[in-house]
């Protein structure tokens, strides 16, 4: 994952909708086992968990999976230091429930307007962080 002489300011983790079969809880579990992973090995690092993005066309149980997975993570990330949730969803759910293709091209993936949108917000989440690193040094 990273090797042992090399040292991050900043970890971005997008893990969960893929993890088909598995609960809300059970996905949540695995993306704080992960962040405490990346603690353990790069403890200096601030970790940008990004929230998982609805799917699907039309509202589904996957897409609930995910809304429940972002609030599991919205209620346990603040009790760690070093991470944060970020919510990078523009509102990709239109007012009748459904996902543009133009968006999520497969409604799971992002098309490049889909990235145009999110992007943003990572941005700013990016730099407010080097801001606050190179306040600190």
């Amino acid at each position: 994952m990273f090797s042992s002489g090399s040292s991050r300011q900043i970890i971005v983790l997008w893990v969960g909708t893929h993890n088909f079969g598995h609960t809300a809880e059970q996905i949540a579990g695995g993306v704080q086992a992960i962040v405490r992973c990346m603690e353990q090995r790069q403890p200096q690092a601030k970790v940008i968990v990004l929230g998982l993005l609805p799917r699907g066309k039309n509202p589904n149980p996957l897409r609930e999976r995910n809304r429940r997975v972002n609030e599991l993570l919205a209620e346990a990330l603040p009790s760690t230091p070093n991470a944060v949730l970020l919510d990078v969803d523009p509102g990709f759910v239109q007012s009748d429930g459904s996902i543009s293709h133009h968006d999520l091209y497969d409604y799971l993936h992002l098309s490049r307007l889909g990235y145009s949108r999110l992007c943003p917000t990572l941005h700013r989440e990016l730099l407010r962080l080097l801001e606050g690193s190179a306040a600190q040094q």
